[in-house]
């Protein structure tokens, strides 16, 4: 997901489309949107059934094409065109708007892949969490992040734009990309802003205080993730880098959304520390099975239902790329699925469904980076690698101490490391955004995309690990990162919030001795 020409990104183009011609007898390549080059050679003289040849028939066809030509050049034909147009922006903006309600419905599927994968008691604080990191996020992203993401300033961040002032929100065309209103262009990006945020909910579940999760939920959607959106998608930092004339490219965020979240995610575990009872000892990791297997993989059909808005939505247009965007997106996710069951399966002897699931998100983080600009085949083996990695990760963070309930940080983090790095390899059409070709090493580009993208991935990597590291640290510092000890054993539900999930359920015998009197 990118920009196009504006006032404040003049390096970037969208809808790069070339036509080579060659004389008689030679080759024509063509590129049209998302597609492959393809050969064409022109052919001798033919003749038809009837002996006539083809080239008269040519030129009666162009005759045609002439009148045709002289007809669309009038005054009519003008206001159709004016027409065609106007009918264009809108359905740009109206399917921008759906790609980012089905974005937006990806929260519900968060919430409900939280919630199974974690215990009963604390399943009303994940939904408290979520409904509160949409909430903080869009009124923290209108107020700072949308300026500091796409606003006119430097290479750093931008300084023009709060509150979406200086702009004709309602205005086909006057967010500077493509035909979108800035009304529209900021309700897609603010979902966005939005995801990168909950995917830390996750990951500190079951031991996090509220209030710091809100602090973290502000911090992040006005300043973190809106930095690293200027220095990609806002033409900054990182779309400045060149390295042997490759740039970095991310469609819809494998990195920009989904490592940022994931890394974040990362220092919130650490920070917090292992769940009560999660290791014994010599650090042995204990399974702490969540309450509601059916929830979590309700969560995940909502979230791949929600992903082909997320990516095919950014397209930022209504066109052909969409098509192929939507297809390697459920085939990466296929590919996933299976890959992560058949792993677990024959690590554990048991075909997982939880495992799978989350194999499922890995394929679909992946595929993310390269959804546009990747073949079937590189879809597929992304999808596949993905399904692998997400089995493996999980178990390593465990290993290394790591308390992480949901794998937010194998899903994202790790997982959307590799979908960034796979463009570097897969990536076979040209970027429809940045207006230039990135092909991948296993497709004639060299090794020049995989190192620009490995330098973008470390940029961001250490950007969020040195900030959320920061943030974190404070918070633990002045005592507000964590519950007691008597809050956790209790369930959040009731320690924090006063209402359980499941108020019909009798209270654990091992956490009576924590009720008040």
């Amino acid at each position: 997901m990118g920009v196009p020409p504006s006032a404040g990104n003049p390096r970037h183009g969208v809808g790069h489309r070339r036509v080579a011609s060659v004389e008689q007898g030679g080759t024509v390549p063509v590129r049209q949107g998302s597609r492959p080059f393809i050969l064409r050679r022109a052919q001798p003289a033919r003749f038809d059934q009837r002996g006539t040849p083809v080239k008269r028939r040519t030129l009666v066809a162009l005759g045609v094409t002439g009148a045709a030509i002289a007809v669309l050049t009038t005054p009519a034909a003008a206001q159709t065109s004016d027409t065609s147009a106007a009918v264009q922006a809108v359905l740009d903006n109206v399917w921008v708007l759906v790609a980012g309600a089905l974005v937006f419905f990806m929260q519900a599927g968060f919430a409900l892949l939280e919630s199974g994968l974690t215990r009963s008691k604390n399943v009303t604080n994940i939904m408290a969490k979520n409904l509160a990191d949409m909430s903080v996020g869009v009124l923290a992203f209108l107020a700072v992040g949308y300026a500091l993401a796409f606003g006119a300033g430097n290479a750093w961040w931008g300084t023009e734009g709060f509150f979406l002032s200086g702009s004709a929100l309602f205005e086909f065309g006057s967010s500077g990309v493509g035909n979108l209103s800035t009304a529209t262009f900021f309700f897609f990006q603010v979902v966005f802003a939005a995801t990168a945020v909950t995917i830390a909910s996750g990951a500190m579940a079951e031991r996090a205080r509220f209030k710091a999760y809100l602090l973290f939920s502000l911090v992040m959607s006005a300043f973190i993730y809106p930095l690293v959106v200027h220095w990609t998608w806002g033409g900054g930092l990182i779309a400045d880098i060149s390295i042997g004339g490759a740039s970095y490219s991310d469609f819809a965020g494998s990195t920009v959304v989904h490592s940022t979240g994931g890394w974040a995610a990362l220092m919130g575990a650490m920070f917090l520390g292992p769940r009560l009872g999660k290791y014994g000892p010599g650090r042995t990791p204990r399974p702490i099975p969540g309450h509601s297997m059916p929830m979590t993989i309700l969560g995940v059909f909502i979230l791949w239902l929600g992903w082909f808005g997320f990516n095919a939505g950014s397209e930022l247009a209504a066109d052909g790329v969409v098509m192929v965007v939507a297809l390697n997106t459920a085939i990466a996710a296929a590919a996933s699925t299976l890959t992560a069951g058949a792993v677990v399966w024959l690590k554990t002897g048991k075909p997982d469904v939880a495992m799978a699931g989350n194999g499922t998100l890995a394929g679909l983080v992946g595929i993310t980076a390269g959804c546009a600009t990747m073949n079937v085949l590189g879809a597929l083996v992304t999808g596949a690698v993905a399904g692998v990695l997400v089995v493996y990760s999980v178990f390593f963070i465990e290993r290394k101490g790591i308390d992480d309930p949901v794998g937010a940080v194998s899903v994202h983090g790790v997982c959307g490391v590799w979908g960034t790095l796979a463009v570097g390899l897969f990536a076979r059409y040209d970027d429809a955004f940045l207006g230039r070709d990135n092909a991948g090493l296993f497709y004639g580009g060299g090794g020049w995309q995989l190192l620009v993208q490995l330098v973008f991935v470390l940029i961001v990597l250490a950007w969020t690990v040195v900030t959320t590291g920061i943030l974190f640290a404070m918070l633990r510092r002045f005592g507000v990162l964590r519950v007691s000890a008597a809050e956790e054993a209790r369930g959040l539900d009731l320690a924090e919030h006063g209402a359980g999930a499941y108020p019909a359920d009798p209270m654990p015998r091992d956490e009576r001795a924590y009720e008040q009197p």
